[in-house]
């Protein structure tokens, strides 16, 4: 098994042949795309909109958190079902900008009707959109995703992973910053963080700065994707739609038959289906947990999310120099212990204590923003996850880069995305049917423990490359 950051000896002809083609014009449209899509993520699912849904449109947290969580398992339920398939056409008919412009439609459509998410709204038909939006988000990311061995080398592919990974949550960020301090303001005091009053007269008692979050999440994405459309080169056209889907449905039973034949290959998707499993979970139900612990609103939701992002980007940007100098496999490996540890820190803080009470917290309020010494500690381990959360994604990205071919990237990177969501819809799903067990959000969020150390012994038997590209 080779540590080598620089991947298998030598790089794939393909890749050098591409790397002509690929200007710095090039890799800053690929770039962009995790710049205009990460706001979803960071807005929608976790900080503003998620917490939103369980704290104010559901009856009560535990409800809200289970019928999120229901949510997030069907929309990966179907991300896992068509991904592999997805993948496999777009390397019959070549480009990938296509696709992704269809799901970017989809994708803009839901969120902009993520407005009408008024208090008082039926949760399921909100559920339900905001799931359209997810697998929506997440497919056009299996063939962005797919483009990559294609723009860049073994050598500088961990560290373009992770430069975008980090570009994208600076881009969160922002988008969290203005929702938080500009736009989402107290029911009570009608004021946003900031202290200001809501631009454009947004009505805080209906919650208007928390749902304009989706149509102002459309059209970050709908600006920044295009320079990925304008500048960044695509694969060329090889068969008519009809054709490929014949022959993409066929060779997709093969590469799933050739991946049993390739161990490495095999090892590290089981792994990082495992693992990713739990990475999701705790990045979509998070900030909802934390509404449901503490009685978090939008401004301490917000700020939460601003401080994992201002220790995410440097991270991310750090993990680039990680990821060229040790491997893409130490980095995936630091990053999901870091995640473990957190994970066993949140679920173990309470009023008073954190570690199952083995550390004691004084009670006292101090008052103001996260007055408590639980909420503090939550913060603490909040950290860890801002350190860990984008290099374990963007290094796995390249992980796999590494040991693919060019011309079967996308096939792989489709069953890439299965791998990320196979079992995607077990951990929401075991969550929020523990949640409803024990009506308690702490026993659901204990699910993601199992998946992160599970992910963590298969990654670290599983050789770096995983397989040695073809051609």
């Amino acid at each position: 098994m080779t540590t080598d950051a620089g991947g298998p000896q030598g790089q794939s002809r393909s890749a050098e042949k591409n790397l002509a083609r690929t200007d710095r014009k090039g890799l800053f449209g690929w770039m962009m795309f995790d710049w205009a899509a990460q706001p979803f993520f960071t807005v929608i699912t976790t900080f503003v909109f998620g917490p939103y849904f369980v704290s104010r449109l559901a009856a009560d947290p535990a409800q809200g958190q289970a019928v999120w969580s229901y949510g997030i398992a069907a929309a990966g339920f179907m991300i896992a079902i068509l991904s592999p398939i997805l993948g496999s056409i777009a390397d019959q008919t070549g480009p990938r900008k296509p696709w992704i412009g269809f799901f970017a439609i989809l994708k803009i459509i839901a969120l902009c009707m993520l407005w009408f998410a008024a208090p008082g709204s039926n949760i399921y038909w909100v559920i339900a959109v905001y799931a359209l939006a997810m697998f929506a988000a997440e497919f056009s990311i299996v063939f962005n995703d797919s483009m990559l061995p294609r723009l860049t080398t073994n050598e500088t592919v961990g560290r373009v992973s992770n430069i975008a990974w980090g570009l994208g949550y600076l881009g969160g960020m922002i988008m969290l910053i203005v929702v938080v301090g500009l736009l989402a303001a107290s029911p009570e005091t009608g004021k946003t963080y900031l202290g200001l009053s809501p631009l454009f007269g947004l009505d805080p008692a209906m919650a208007e700065g928390d749902r304009i979050a989706g149509p102002l999440s459309a059209l970050w994405y709908l600006i920044f994707i295009l320079p990925m459309f304008l500048f960044t080169p695509d694969s060329t056209g090889r068969r008519k739609l009809g054709e490929a889907v014949r022959l993409g449905i066929s060779e997709l039973k093969q590469t799933l038959g050739e991946a049993r034949r390739r161990p490495g290959i095999f090892r590290f998707l089981i792994a990082r289906m495992i693992y990713q499993d739990g990475v999701n979970a705790l990045l979509t139900i998070g900030g909802a947990f934390a509404a449901a612990m503490f009685g978090w609103m939008t401004a301490e939701i917000g700020i939460f999310g601003i401080i994992l992002n201002i220790v995410a980007i440097p991270s991310s940007f750090a993990a680039a120099w990680f990821d060229t100098k040790f491997g893409s496999k130490w980095v995936v490996t630091m990053s999901v212990v870091c995640l473990t540890i957190a994970t066993i820190g949140i679920v173990s803080t309470g009023p008073g204590y954190t570690f199952f009470g083995l550390l004691p917290l004084p009670g006292a309020d101090t008052g103001g923003l996260f007055g408590t010494p639980s909420e503090k500690a939550y913060i603490a381990f909040g950290l860890l996850i801002g350190l860990a959360f984008g290099p374990v994604q963007a290094s796995s990205r390249s992980w796999l880069a590494r040991s693919v071919s060019e011309d079967e990237a996308g096939r792989y990177f489709g069953i890439y995305a299965l791998a990320g969501r196979a079992t995607s819809f077990m951990a929401p799903l075991t969550i929020g049917i523990v949640t409803s067990i024990f009506a308690s959000p702490r026993a659901g969020m204990s699910v993601i423990i199992i998946f992160l150390l599970v992910g963590l012994f298969i990654a670290r038997g599983t050789p770096y490359p995983a397989d040695k590209p073809k051609g």
